[in-house]
């Protein structure tokens, strides 16, 4: 019984001799479904693309939690023993001193000036200072932040600043700051800091914000430059696994004695990915109402059939098939269409994001999105969501025509013209 269900399912698809109407029909009902899916599916790989893309190069150089003092003067005091009791801490894998400031940058014998965020770190090849990857991102010259026959500190630039400023390595630099501020006795005016450095290196991470504005000093250097003299204005530390940085940070914050607070990546970007979240799922929603429209369409296709094939449906009655049956006749259609329509929908969902990450068909403006292309990445998670909703929204647009098929009488449905 099965079988004939389904061959007369299919059979009420298909246009007859005279009549193609129907046939158009269940095509737009398909393609409502299929447009859908293929929507959702590219949407979606975008939305995770976005957020795997710009997470992994904020971790670039910003690492999976801090350990910060509390106060508005970040000052962290006697930061070694901080630093060697968050070692101890299991799922730590590398700790080390940082300094981040901000500051004006220009080069030497050049009007042209440009803010720019400050950081010091360790030098490279320090043990235990291996926390985030910005040192294996270095392009030119390296981040031991020295040059040969060159007594000035080094620093190391990011590649849209160093062009900006026309700075590459071997060239000076002043940095003007606010750390350590002097009055002036007589007059009262407020003394700027000054620091010359030569440029030892240049970075690129592919992260705009890096790239554009980030310097890159000897955690010694950079003490100086922001006044904080032995102090320093955090520990940044690297984890075995930066999905459990969130409960190792509340380790640290339980159990080390200094007063400090500990935040993971996701707490020091919760706007940005929050957002991200939010967008992702408004565009799911919206996107979705594709797929229902597309389920009014098989309602309007499957009433028109039943109206079409009403005396049919009659005489199958008259013949002993069960009201059932017929329920199941028009159930099976319309899962035919959700089917066809999901499975287009998915090849062709798949290969336009396949396309759109491999060739990089779509161009961003890095200082507007942080990225210079867009980015997707499909998770089957989200694959099976999609075919899930979309079947079960076909499946149940059926349910109104194909109760009223099952109600017909034998002898009224032969009777209708």
């Amino acid at each position: 019984m099965r079988g004939l269900e389904l061959s007369i399912a299919w059979r009420y698809l298909r246009s007859r001799r005279g009549s193609r109407l129907l046939s158009l029909i269940s095509v737009i009902a398909i393609g409502g479904v299929l447009v859908g899916v293929s929507a959702l599916i590219v949407i979606m790989g975008v939305m995770n693309g976005l957020q795997r893309d710009l997470r992994d190069k904020i971790l670039i150089g910003s690492p999976d939690l801090r350990v910060l003092p509390y106060g508005s003067d970040m000052r962290l005091s006697d930061w070694a023993s901080v630093r060697d009791d968050v070692r101890k801490v299991q799922g730590v894998v590398a700790a080390a001193p940082f300094v981040t400031t901000q500051g004006m940058v220009r080069k030497l014998g050049s009007t042209y000036r440009q803010g720019a965020q400050v950081v010091g770190i360790e030098p490279a090849g320090t043990p235990g200072s291996d926390v985030t990857s910005i040192r294996t991102h270095a392009i030119l010259g390296d981040f031991r932040f020295r040059r040969d026959s060159v007594s000035l500190p080094g620093a190391v630039l990011g590649k849209l600043l160093a062009t900006r400023l026309g700075a590459f390595p071997g060239d000076t630099i002043m940095m003007v700051g606010e750390g350590g501020l002097e009055m002036n006795a007589s007059t009262g005016a407020i003394i700027p800091k000054f620091d010359t450095v030569v440029v030892s290196g240049v970075f690129e991470t592919g992260m705009y914000e890096y790239d554009d504005a980030y310097v890159y000093l000897d955690l010694r250097t950079a003490q100086r430059f922001a006044g904080l003299g032995n102090d320093v204005t955090g520990i940044e530390v690297r984890t075995t696994d930066r999905w459990e940085a969130s409960r190792i940070a509340d380790t640290i914050r339980t159990t080390l004695k200094a007063p400090v607070r500990a935040m993971d990546w996701e707490e020091q970007n919760h706007q940005l990915f929050q957002a991200l979240k939010l967008e992702k799922l408004g565009m799911s929603v919206i996107l979705l109402l594709i797929v229902i429209v597309a389920a009014f369409n098989i309602v309007s296709t499957l009433t028109m059939v039943v109206a079409d094939k009403t005396r049919e449906i009659g005489i199958l009655r008259a013949m002993g098939m069960p009201a059932r049956s017929i329920r199941r006749i028009f159930l099976l259609q319309g899962v035919v269409v959700g089917a066809v329509g999901t499975g287009g929908g998915l090849l062709l969902g798949l290969a336009v994001a396949a396309l759109l990450e491999r060739y990089h068909l779509i161009a961003l403006d890095p200082s507007v999105y942080f990225i210079d292309h867009l980015p997707v990445y499909t998770e089957l998670s989200d694959v099976l969501l999609i075919i899930g909703a979309s079947l079960a929204i076909s499946a149940l647009a059926t349910l109104y025509p194909a109760s009223q098929a099952a109600k017909l009488y034998p002898v009224e449905a032969i009777r209708h013209e």
